[in-house]
């Protein structure tokens, strides 16, 4: 899984890196075959003045379906970082279930019926 990180308003730190990387792997290691990239965007909104201002913005790029997007503010930017990664996961999951409900459900009839039918009693 190719993630790329970017650090906006302040530089990026080899910890922060890690980190980032590895609550990432976590959260999306067991669908890394539906992601062509995880791009990340880290900011402090308002500098030095402090508040709630750390935002951790988080964009999956998927083959054949819409990106997704998540993004979480938090006074800490570890905390945004791991909200942010653990949201990504269950929003990743529910969407690629979505996409496998609805390729199953347009299945013709016609198959179900066969393949219902040829059940060894």
């Amino acid at each position: 899984m190719y993630i790329d990180i970017q650090a906006r308003n302040f530089p990026l730190t080899d910890a922060l890196r890690s980190h980032t990387e590895r609550r990432l792997g976590f959260a999306l290691s067991t669908r890394d075959d539906h992601i062509q990239r995880v791009i990340v965007r880290l900011s402090d909104i308002n500098g030095p003045r402090g508040g709630a201002d750390k935002r951790c913005h988080i964009q999956i790029v998927l083959a054949q379906l819409t990106d997704v997007v998540i993004e979480d503010t938090e006074t800490n930017l570890y905390a945004a970082i791991d909200r942010a990664a653990d949201r990504a996961g269950r929003t990743l999951g529910r969407r690629l279930a979505r996409q496998r409900d609805k390729h199953r459900s347009n299945t013709p009839v016609h198959m179900k019926l066969t393949a219902e039918s040829h059940r060894p009693i």
